[in-house]
Parts: C-alpha cells; structure tokens; sequence
C-alpha cells in the first residue's frame, strides 16, 4: 500500500541534507573508540541501519564497506557483522576504497612524472594509424606475441637478471597475474604462507580461491626464512607469496644474504615462490628471487606503476614446469591480456621510454620521501628512499581506527594497519601513507595536517 501523501495545499517540507556514507562511518567509529559499541557487539542488518540513520540502503552498504575498511568490523557468512577485536575474532579483509575527487588521495599509490603524457603519447601514435589499428585491436592470449615476450624480458630485467622470453605469460593487469599464480599453484583448502603484513588484494584473492592463508614472521631484513620452514613442518604448505622488493606496506628490501637463505629453503622445502615485483623497477640494482631459484618461483609484476595508472597490463614469468597451470589460470579466469597494451608496450620499451619513466618516478620516490620526513620527522616512521610508501607507527593514545576516521575528517585518506595484516585481527596501531597520487605541494600540506592531528590528542576531535 503506497504511503499517503500530504495533501494540504502549498504544504512545503524541508529537504533532509543526504548524508554522506563516511560522515555515518565516522559517527559509528566515535561510538566504537568511546566504548558505546564493544568489541564483539553485533551491529544491526543493513537494511535496518539505513531506516535508524535515515540514509539509503546503497549508502549503509558503503557505510558497512567503510568500517570494514578501517578494521573496525569483521562480517560473518550467516551471522552479521561484528566489531572487531573480540578474542579469537576473525581478521577483517579491509579493501583499499575508490579515490574521491573531494579528497587528498593518501591510500592509492599511482606514480607520474611531468614527462609521462609526452613519452607516451609519442610511441602510439603509429600504432593508431589506421594501417596498423587494426592488427594491434586483434585477438591475443596469455603467451602473447613473440615480440612482446622479448619485449618484456627486457623491462623486466634488473639487477644481471632477464628473464627467458618463453616462460613470459601475459594478463588483463597485475592482480590478475597475482590471481592465476595463486590459482595455478594453490588449491581450494590449500595453505599459501604470506608475510605477516601483505598486500591486502592477495587476502581477497585467497578468499575467493578458498585458500588459506598462513602469517609469517618478519624482522627488520622482510620474511623470515626460519619461519617458512617451522609453518611448512606445522603443516605443508603449498606456496609462499612474498613481495622481496619494497615490500608494501613497510619499504623493506631484503639483503642478498637473505634472499640466499629463502632461496635456499624453497629448493630444499620443494615450495613455490609467488614473487610480487611491482616495485622492483624502482630498485633495479636488486636481483630478484627468481634469479636464485628459478624452477620454484612464479614472477608477478604489472605496467601501471612503471608507465601510468590507465595503462593495465600483468606479467608473470614461470618456470617451465608451472608454466601451462599458470596459462590455464589465466585462460580459465578470463585474465588475458588486450593486444594493444601489448603492442605498446613494445614500441616503448624499444623507442626507451621505459627507461626514462624509470628514472624520473625513481628520483621522484626520493623527492617525495624527503617530503615526508620533513613532515613527520618527529614520528616513528618508516620509509625507503627510492619507495612510494611511508609506515608510521602512531604515537599514543592515537589508534588506527580513530586517525583513520580523524584523517577523513580533514579531507584525507589513509590506511590503516589492518587493511595488511594476515594475522591479527586488528593488526598494530599504525597506518601506511602512499605519497605518490598528490601533486607535492597538496601532499606537503596533507602531511602537515596529519602531523598537527597526531600531535593532538584524540579527544580533540570527537565534536567534529
């Protein structure tokens, strides 16, 4: 039965301002961080938070989308959705959100340089001639051209290490060239060790892959290689995903010598090695896993951060005998590649736009790094000069969840520790500051912000 309407003439009403989902979301992490909402309190569906905030149903989902995000609750199949940090609480699977304009973009990290649209735009325009378009918009599969194999070997290379071009294999983007290693080397149930911080997308994808993921311990050199060996004996398992260069969230390289000892108990231990690249272009003085144990390790990497976000191709190099799991993973998946990202990225490797782009976004890491520190010098921070990450452990009373919600009320976003952690459901009280999106003026004066903000206390702000 439709509601009645008001029917008295020239009755006017006063629009209800429509609320925006973080504001919600920020309202809900004040209850959280006053205690009003506990850990392991249930909060109600969606459809009846909508009705109690007066907002839409899409605008509670994002609202629910925001909290878990920030780690301040957890979902369960059947069961609702939970504040976290209740003992023996699942951890939270927190997804880095979609920029805003209306914000200073600290959570998504895309790299680019004054001279990136020129470079670019020179090596396509003879493939968008119409004597060519229509070859480079043909068909391709995961094995590519024999050009691009080559092609790519030769970007790939770092540190005395190329790649054989046979064992180059081609995907839609980087998580997709994640996604098949894991699928190809995985099985549902399986047990994929990761470093006890990782990359957040590769939670999900074990999650729809239905693996298991095993946290491993870190120090101050990245992943532990005693520490694969003890989970490997707890319960064998089936690969290892393990980011060697740059490791986001924390900028951690590994020495020679400790890549030696992982490689080492990979050949020993009979385990895969899912190798995240992504950030190697960036220190291309390093070597990677690959080139110590090449028949254990699957090489993922991706174009966008080397050349520009908009450019998506994946790349993962496999020795022979994963070669045809990983090519069926992406076949099966529907993870190939589109000819013309191919093609162009070919022609700019070839013409050395490759190497320039390299070069200035490796300068560029410096100068942004310089930035932060200036900033948030005073702070316990970590961050590489030639990284795009910065990891800053929050001062007390200050915890993730309530700088998270503190940073967006000043227009920023950030993300929290939780949003990385394989293990603990919360993970510690720190956030991760990507510097790359912002022009550096807006990120000089962003940082400045989140500087004053954790100078103060968090109470401060809970009238805002």
């Amino acid at each position: 039965m439709p509601l009645a309407r008001d029917s008295t003439p020239n009755a006017h009403r006063e629009a209800k301002p429509v609320k925006d989902f973080r504001s919600v979301a920020d309202a809900v992490a004040e209850e959280i961080a006053a205690g009003r909402l506990k850990a392991g309190e249930r909060l109600p569906p969606q459809r009846e938070f909508a009705r109690l905030h007066a907002i839409a149903d899409s605008t509670a989902s994002r609202v629910y989308q925001e909290l878990a995000r920030r780690g301040l609750t957890v979902g369960q199949v059947g069961r609702g959705t939970f504040v976290t940090e209740a003992p023996g609480a699942p951890a939270p699977a927190p997804a880095l959100s979609e920029p805003a304009d209306s914000r200073v973009d600290l959570e998504l990290n895309h790299p680019v340089v004054p001279e990136q649209a020129g470079l670019l735009a020179a090596g396509l325009e003879k493939l968008v001639r119409s004597d060519r378009l229509e070859s480079v918009l043909r068909p391709v599969g995961p094995a590519g051209t024999p050009a691009a194999r080559e092609a790519a070997a030769d970007l790939l290379a770092r540190g005395g290490w190329r790649p054989g071009p046979e064992g180059i294999l081609f995907a839609g983007n980087g998580r997709q060239a994640v996604s098949a290693a894991v699928a190809a080397l995985t099985r549902p149930g399986a047990r994929l060790g990761v470093e006890e911080l990782t990359y957040p997308v590769l939670k999900a994808v074990a999650a729809r892959l239905g693996v298991t993921l095993v946290p491993l311990a870190m120090d101050g050199d990245g992943l532990i290689p005693e520490a694969v060996e003890e989970a490997h004996r707890a319960d064998p398992l089936h690969a290892v995903y393990v980011q060697p260069v740059l490791h986001n969230p924390l900028s951690l390289t590994m020495p020679e010598r400790r890549l030696d000892q992982l490689a080492d108990v990979l050949l020993t231990s009979g385990i895969h090695a899912i190798e995240d690249a992504v950030w190697g272009f960036l220190r291309d003085d390093v070597a990677p896993l690959a080139s110590r144990a090449a028949e254990r390790t699957v090489v993922v990497d991706s174009l966008s951060k080397r050349l520009s976000p908009g450019l998506s191709l994946g790349f993962a190099v496999a020795p022979a005998a994963t070669a045809g799991r990983v090519a069926g993973a992406l076949r099966s998946g529907g993870w190939g590649p589109m000819r013309f990202p191919l093609e162009a990225m070919a022609r700019w490797q070839g013409d050395g736009a490759v190497d320039v782009l390299v070069r200035a976004k490796q300068r560029e890491a410096a100068v942004r790094q310089e930035i932060a520190q200036r900033h948030l010098g005073d702070f316990r921070t970590r961050g590489a000069p030639s990284s795009y990450y910065r990891w800053w452990e929050l001062p007390a009373p200050w915890r993730a969840d309530t700088f998270v919600a503190a940073a967006a009320r000043h227009g920023i976003a950030v993300t929290p520790a939780a949003a990385f952690s394989a293990g603990r459901p919360r993970g510690p009280q720190a956030v991760r500051l990507g510097l790359a999106s912002p022009t550096r003026e807006v990120l000089s004066r962003a940082l400045a912000t989140l500087a004053d903000l954790a100078r103060s206390a968090p109470d401060d702000f809970a009238g805002e």
